[in-house]
């Protein structure tokens, strides 16, 4: 805790000697809100599934709810049979009886208006289940066809991400083996760019070769306005002992973040609303800085593309 302390003492004193406060204010709060945002979008897409699942449970529980309706309807529907016999053979006797003596008469009058009177409440039961029974039919149909629905925008919009990821691969073919990667996981693109494809050491300016390749990206990008792009810099975690105007990693893993962006901002078709630029510095590493390679691996940009979920959001508050 004190070594974290003693190090964010010493980027404060740097920033203070190399930067003016303003500029390094203004790129720390940017930082901070682009991380929120990022972890606001990882939220969203975790309780969009979360909701999801929660659409396809009360599926099931309305399923189980119309079957049992089914059930209780054919029930009455037995009932009912079984009273219009007892009703009919009643009728038989009544009429058997009525030639023999008025008191059977009187008596098989009461049993009669008792049936018929059962017999009306039974058909106002089963007139009550049917209604029932539609009403849950007609829920249960729209509940089916929202989900349907929401699983047919979340397939497409993988689906998409699918094409998307196979259209950068082929538009930077002639980057393999040169430190560049394009992956897809969790719904999103990760194209990844190390530094030795972009930066020389303890620069920012990019060079021909990379340029090229972020122009290339950018080409598709820009057949993709629904895409957000954010573009993170990150370097290993060898203290920065460069230019002075510099304060350590951190201050050059934002430059080359917002090297990239300027590039892609020089394609007119790319929209600057979907562009964002974040410094990590050497907090999220994905290899080891014990040895060379490892360094080399995090001294990278990562362009991450994230499909826009504003449909799948209204889905999910329609259900």
């Amino acid at each position: 805790m004190i070594k974290k302390i003693s190090l964010v003492a010493l980027i404060l004193t740097l920033c203070t000697s190399c930067v003016s406060k303003k500029i390094y204010t203004d790129l720390e709060n940017k930082y901070s809100n682009l991380k929120k945002e990022n972890r606001a979008l990882s939220d969203e897409v975790e309780t969009l599934s979360d909701q999801k699942n929660q659409a396809l449970n009360d599926l099931t529980q309305l399923t189980k709810q119309y079957e049992s309706a089914v059930e209780d309807l054919n029930q009455t529907k037995s009932e009912l049979a079984a009273t219009k016999s007892n009703l009919d053979n009643l009728k038989a006797s009544y009429e058997a009886l009525e030639k023999n003596s008025s008191a059977e008469i009187s008596k098989n009058s009461k049993k009669n208006r008792e049936l018929l009177a059962q017999l009306e409440a039974k058909e106002q039961a089963l007139a009550a289940e049917n209604e029932r029974l539609i009403k849950l039919k007609k829920e249960l149909e729209n509940r089916s066809n929202r989900v349907a629905e929401l699983e047919n925008v979340i397939a497409a919009k993988d689906a998409n991400m699918r094409a998307l990821k196979n259209a950068i691969s082929k538009a930077l073919t002639n980057f393999e083996g040169k430190g560049l990667t394009v992956k897809q996981r969790n719904g999103k693109v990760y194209v990844s760019m190390e530094n030795k494809l972009l930066f020389q050491s303890g620069s920012w300016a990019i060079g021909t070769e990379g340029r090229k390749a972020v122009q290339q990206l950018g080409g598709v990008l820009a057949e993709n306005p629904e895409i957000a792009i954010l573009i993170e810099g990150h370097t290993d975690d060898v203290p920065y002992k460069g230019n002075a105007q510099l304060s350590g990693n951190w201050d050059l893993s934002t430059k080359r973040a917002t090297a990239i962006v300027n590039i892609l901002r020089e394609n007119t078709e790319i929209n600057p609303e979907n562009l964002t630029a974040a410094g990590r510095g050497e907090y999220a590493p994905i290899a080891s800085n014990s040895t060379a390679e490892g360094k080399a691996k995090n001294r990278r940009i990562e362009v991450i593309l994230t499909p826009k979920l504003d449909e799948i959001s209204k889905l999910l508050n329609d259900l």
